[in-house]
């Protein structure tokens, strides 16, 4: 009987122990943690230079990825201000960060288009279009959502489409969902834990 008491005494400090050292894993992010999540794993898109790419281009960078298009009249724009603030308030590591803008609207956003989109806000960040199909399958992946309105004109329709970032770690591993309007803080906070090693 008291073998028995001595052998649940250790399991229970063994079980305590191990919910603690979960408890000791789990980062406290301002962002949603999906780590492990199935999806959105990858990119295969063309940059503004015609250039193949994908998130093992960028290895060893934290990497932002957001889907948008340049005529954009708000959200779009202001996620790029952030995060060149984010990359701002990291400081010295603000050259650890990639940032990756996905167009939902590839018949307008040509190639010249995005890079001068780009150098609006940081030249350093990347613009990624495909051919319809590739922009399908991609959204898909990432679960993004994105619709062509139609405007009074041809050209002159938007694109309603999902505002989210995604965050990948410098092995290219899928951490955080980050939601519209969260603010600079937050994503320079979360990209701080992912530098330590969170």
């Amino acid at each position: 009987m008291q073998r028995r008491s001595i052998c649940q005494g250790v399991l229970v400090a063994a079980l305590a122990s191990a919910l603690a050292a979960c408890g000791a894993k789990k980062a406290p992010f301002k962002s949603i943690d999906i780590t492990g999540a199935d999806y959105a794993k990858d990119f295969r898109l063309t940059d503004s230079l015609g250039q193949p790419r994908s998130l093992q281009d960028f290895r060893g960078k934290l990497v932002v990825v957001f889907f948008g298009f340049t005529q954009c009249p708000d959200v779009c724009p202001t996620a790029l201000i952030e995060l060149t603030e984010v990359k701002r308030q990291l400081g010295a590591d603000g050259d650890k960060l990639q940032g990756v803008f996905i167009t939902v609207d590839p018949a307008r956003d040509t190639p010249e288009v995005l890079k001068g989109y780009m150098a609006l806000f940081d030249p350093s960040f990347v613009a990624l279009r495909g051919t319809p199909e590739q922009l399908e399958a991609t959204a898909k992946d990432f679960k993004v959502f994105y619709k062509k309105v139609e405007g009074k004109t041809a050209t002159s329709y938007t694109m309603e489409h999902s505002a989210a970032s995604f965050v990948y770690d410098t092995q290219g591993r899928l951490r955080l969902y980050v939601r519209p309007g969260s603010g600079p803080q937050v994503l320079t906070h979360d990209l701080r834990l992912l530098l330590g090693g969170a």
